[in-house]
């Protein structure tokens, strides 16, 4: 990095302490940039948890199947395994800054696609608008994690990262409100549903997975029966989920020119440019780095056990609880809400913890919650799969702390390994979506419960990951 410009992540800074010899978390020259920085943070919450929903309502809009709708969470996230390390190189080539105005650039044009998307009423169409979307979510986060890592003394890193990822959940808080306001609660599709429940009172005494199947064949019946009211809804619907994309296509265009006029610092050191000899010696030593390679894979089964979660909440409330996809989606709020507040009690307690040992500590808890999620079901079932988030809000900055830890220059291509990682979002959903659709593994349970065990074993990896941090890397 630019010694002579900014401090070093590595380098231990006299006068990065107070007067109690005690390292500040963030010192005063970096205060304006962490700030513009962490104002990022939102925005990705924002675009992944009001993608969430889309993939039930996608699947009543054009009939599909669980399978087909998680397609959503496959396009979405795929952008980040494709775009990951081209991002890091681009980065490393240029600056932080470069990174963040092509990463707003590429947002702001997937989200302005949903309005082509909408009118020509193809799924597929969504799907790649999605995809463009994510490639500039991961330049956004391949830049913003490392760059605020290297905001400061390498021993507060985490603490720094933890703090920043705190204003991610207030993106993701908005975006559910949105889904919930202005998307679920307006689709005609679900209006459809609530009056073929209210005409057929005899489902009121039926297992909401069995009423849920009734009401996905009347729609089906519907779009054969009378196919012009049918294509109507259908626009109508879609007209209703593009809106909010249009409004944050125009708030990241804004941002961008906000980062375009502002000075920012640059901390990656280009006395090295990035030959292909370095970018190989680069590559070999982040091979022979076990911690940071254990790092990537408990990072995708992280992201894979929260997009879960997250997704299927609103199917675990509809089959299982018999709620509307609006009030499930008021439940998916309640768990961000948790979420949030446990970020902030989590970056305090690192204060007091080895981020390996309190990332163990809180993977465990969130496989004894989807236990919970599996074999209890109904009310408490659901109650236990929100606490699951309460475990989640450590996760990711912490793993990212750990393997990113002492990487100096190299991360920021080190960074494109773990954002990169966020390609479990895409690959677990629709294993967990072709679960639900088939038979049930635990005979007399629901699928839409038993399909947690994806979770369940992702909590596992996280927990192996914890342990080894905290006792093997000492960290």
């Amino acid at each position: 990095m630019n010694t002579s410009i900014n401090q070093v992540a590595d380098e231990p800074a006299v006068e990065s302490r107070d007067d109690s010899n005690k390292i500040k978390i963030l010192e005063k020259k970096y205060i304006f940039p962490f700030i513009l920085v962490a104002s990022l943070f939102p925005l990705w919450g924002f675009a992944n948890d009001i993608t969430n929903p889309l993939v039930k309502a996608f699947k009543d809009i054009f009939l599909i199947s669980n399978a087909q709708s998680s397609l959503v969470q496959f396009a979405f996230y795929l952008g980040y395994g494709v775009m990951a390390i081209p991002a890091a190189i681009f980065i490393r080539k240029f600056s932080y800054k470069a990174g963040i105005l092509l990463g707003l650039a590429l947002y702001a044009v997937g989200a302005s696609l949903f309005i082509p998307a909408s009118m020509f009423a193809e799924f597929g169409f969504f799907l790649a608008a999605l995809w463009i979307l994510t490639c500039g979510l991961a330049l956004l986060e391949t830049t913003a994690n490392p760059y605020v890592l290297s905001m400061g003394h390498p021993d507060t890193s985490t603490q720094r990262l933890n703090l920043a990822q705190a204003f991610n959940p207030i993106g993701s808080l908005t975006g559910m409100f949105i889904a919930s306001s202005y998307i679920l609660g307006e689709l005609k599709v679900e209006e459809f549903r609530a009056a073929e429940k209210a005409s057929n009172p005899e489902y009121s005494n039926m297992l909401p997975s069995v009423v849920d199947g009734k009401l996905t064949q009347a729609l089906q019946d519907f779009s054969i029966n009378s196919p012009a009211e049918h294509q109507a809804m259908q626009a109508a619907d879609l007209l209703t989920v593009r809106g909010p994309y249009v409004a944050i296509a125009l708030v990241v265009a804004v941002l961008f020119f906000v980062f375009l006029f502002s000075k920012l610092p640059r901390t990656i050191s280009h006395d090295h440019p990035l030959t292909k000899k370095e970018l190989k010696d680069t590559f070999a030593r982040l091979l022979a780095n076990k911690c940071y390679l254990e790092g990537v894979l408990a990072q995708a089964f992280y992201v894979g056990a929260q997009i879960m979660c997250w997704t299927f909440v609103i199917h675990y409330g509809m089959t299982s609880v018999g709620l509307t996809a609006a009030e499930a989606q008021q439940y998916n709020m309640v768990a961000m809400g948790i979420f949030l507040v446990s970020r902030f009690v989590c970056t305090f307690l690192l204060g007091f913890f080895r981020p390996g040992q309190l990332l163990m500590i809180l993977a465990a808890g969130g496989f004894a919650f989807t236990l919970g999620t599996i074999f209890i079901g109904g009310m408490t079932g659901l109650y236990c799969l929100i606490a699951t988030s309460a475990c989640m809000s450590l996760m990711f900055p912490t793993i990212y702390g750990i393997a990113l830890k002492g990487m100096g220059d190299d991360a920021s291509l080190a960074s494109a390994g773990l954002v990169m990682a966020i390609v479990g979002g895409a690959l677990m959903p629709p294993m967990q979506g072709a679960l639900i659709d088939g038979s049930e593994l635990i005979s007399g349970l629901p699928s839409v419960q038993t399909s947690f065990v994806l979770p369940l074993i992702c909590f596992v990896v996280i927990c192996a990951y914890g342990f080894r941090a905290h006792n093997k890397y000492k960290v």
